[in-house]
């Protein structure tokens, strides 16, 4: 079946395939995209205004060119959860792990027409934590194993200035400044400790989902993405990879840049390298002597004090590494902080 619908309308098939990797719904191979279209055929034919008369099955819904706009936009918009009641996850479970690319990109639906922040569903597994090259600083050892025995989902893109300020709006909490570097969709900073997890509360009430900050643990795996190496790409910063002051890609390196404007990770996550660092659920400490080991945010030690991970705009590229990690005093506001959410299922 799929050999017979791949013979006519292979270059729309083509153009589709692209638009995925443009809106990184990180679909691949024409079966599977075929396969998904066929099988979700009645929504996307209602959807679209197409009849079910006209259209009795893949094969001549795009071989016709008229209908085109209609199948790659519907495509998109199955995979990249846009169609509402396909919005809500059903557990984050479903997803893939390991180094397979997660299949469950989702949003809870807010109260009205909005939706939440994008998020990618992260099945459980194991990794190394650590500095595993010896090239970071004693902070990021003893290297350890840790094994994340539970379901999550981990936000797509860091939180943004449009979500952030759709909470400060509801709450009546004041804007947060941009330091005219723009809003929308550019990471939110000038945020502390007490900031993001007043958000995520917010975001567990409209949703009726729990929401909170990642742990240590949970940040780095997902930052590997299954990878050992120093970045999910490899041992170099490379080009393109990244938005950081050393990384040699950008136009303007001496501010924020919009969320996913570069390639994500093998597990579909953006801006987790570079671009601001983010903050975690967990105290401080200098060493991982005596630390969790199943994922969980670590409540002991200087808890005056809040891990960062990923390194930001005005960072080198070694403060970008996968385990690397930063402290900052939980009170502190800055234009290099940020944060993303957790949805525990």
């Amino acid at each position: 079946m799929t050999k017979e619908i791949r013979a006519k309308p292979l270059n729309m098939l083509i153009k589709i395939e692209r638009a995925f990797r443009v809106h990184d719904c990180h679909i691949s191979g024409r079966s599977r995209l075929l396969a998904a279209m066929d099988a979700y055929k009645p929504d996307w034919l209602s959807i679209s205004g197409a009849s079910h008369q006209t259209s009795s099955n893949t094969q001549s819904f795009w071989g016709n060119k008229s209908n085109g706009k209609h199948a790659a936009f519907l495509a998109l918009s199955i995979f990249c959860s846009n169609i509402p009641g396909l919005a809500s996850a059903q557990g984050s479970c479903n997803a893939t792990g390991a180094n397979d690319t997660p299949s469950r990109v989702f949003q809870d639906k807010l109260p009205g027409d909005g939706l939440g922040p994008v998020m990618i569903a992260i099945k459980p597994g194991s990794f190394v934590m650590g500095d595993r090259q010896n090239v970071g600083k004693s902070y990021e050892k003893p290297v350890h194993e840790v094994t994340i025995g539970h379901c999550l989902s981990l936000g797509k893109y860091p939180v943004t200035f449009a979500e952030y300020d759709r909470f400060t709006a509801a709450t009546g909490k004041p804007l947060v400044g941009d330091y005219n570097w723009g809003r929308d969709n550019r990471p939110v900073i000038n945020v502390n400790l007490s900031d993001a997890q007043e958000y995520t509360q917010w975001l567990s009430h409209q949703t009726g989902h729990k929401y909170r900050l990642p742990s240590e643990a949970e940040r780095e795996y997902a930052a590997r993405a299954g990878t050992p190496s120093i970045y999910p790409w490899g041992d170099e910063i490379g080009r393109g990879n990244a938005h950081c002051k050393g990384c040699d890609i950008t136009p303007n390196k001496k501010m924020t840049a919009p969320v996913g404007q570069l390639p994500p990770n093998p597990w579909g996550l953006h801006d987790m390298h570079g671009n601001i660092w983010e903050l975690t659920a967990d105290c401080w400490n200098y060493t991982y002597d005596n630390a969790p080991t199943d994922g969980s945010a670590w409540r002991s030690g200087d808890c005056t004090r809040s891990v960062l991970r990923g390194g930001s705009w005005g960072d080198i590229p070694g403060d970008l590494r996968s385990s690397t990690r930063l402290r900052s005093y939980s009170g502190t506001r800055t234009i290099v902080i940020g944060f993303r959410v957790v949805r525990e299922d």
